[in-house]
């Protein structure tokens, strides 16, 4: 199964939700690989720690070689790294991602992300993180994936660009990728005790869209689990953040 976490909406939560979902993969016996597409890399932080040493290979590394034209390419296995976590592994991102994206773009590179996981048969569940931005590495990782989660933090302007956003991923279902199919829209950051978010996710059901039934609670803990470079099962695994992580692993893997 490949999951694809996306949002053109910045700080919704999708590095964080990609690494703990797939931590709890890991957890649960699986081989995990998370993809981070994002040039921020923050998934690759997370998952690596702030040591101060990059990947040696990273998926710049990979999409420069498909620019390059040569019967002797790497395959897939030769740019993922493995994670201090057992089971859990990464297709580290970098800085140069961005730099590259106009000339794949224009080169029609984006079903090379799909062809790679293709070979990747390994992993048990793949989980793709995504820039916030429409762009080439979105579209890659849109055709790439099973299936789509959307992070949802609760306020107006997300909601506003969440009926977009599904237009986005019928437009792809359509053009490029028909199994492609919403697995439901993950409610990030949420505090039931505030009056607006409550009403804006009762709006959302009711209009039938496909909201996942457990919802991730804001916690200072969340910053401190990146600052450590540990997703939530491995810092603090009896933490209610964590238990709600699990339960939404669960619900998808139902």
């Amino acid at each position: 199964m490949r999951r694809v976490v996306f949002n053109q909406k910045g700080g919704v939560g999708k590095s964080t939700i990609t690494c703990n979902l797939a931590a709890m993969a890991a957890m649960d016996g699986k081989q995990a690989l998370v993809v981070d597409l994002d040039p921020q890399a923050n998934a690759t932080q997370y998952l690596l720690g702030k040591t101060g040493q990059w990947p040696e290979t990273t998926l710049a590394d990979f999409f420069q070689e498909m620019l390059k034209f040569s019967l002797r390419k790497r395959g897939p296995e030769s740019f993922v790294c493995q994670t201090p976590f057992p089971g859990l592994d990464l297709l580290p991102s970098h800085a140069d991602l961005a730099d590259l994206a106009v000339k794949l773009e224009a080169r029609y590179k984006m079903y090379k992300l799909k062809e790679a996981l293709d070979e990747l048969t390994n992993y048990d569940t793949i989980f793709i993180d995504t820039p916030p931005a429409m762009n080439f590495y979105t579209l890659s990782a849109l055709i790439a994936a099973d299936t789509c989660l959307i992070p949802f933090d609760c306020d107006d302007f997300s909601r506003k660009a969440l009926y977009a956003l599904l237009d986005t991923v019928r437009e792809i279902q359509e053009d490029h990728n028909p199994r492609l199919s919403v697995e439901g829209i993950v409610v990030n950051q949420y505090q039931p005790r505030a009056r607006l978010p409550r009403k804006i996710v009762e709006e959302l059901i009711s209009e039938g869209l496909p909201v996942l039934p457990t919802y991730l609670s804001a916690s200072v803990k969340i910053r401190e689990s990146h600052e450590m470079g540990k997703p939530m099962v491995f810092m603090e695994p009896e933490h209610r953040l964590t238990k709600e992580f699990e339960a939404l692993y669960r619900r998808l893997e139902a």
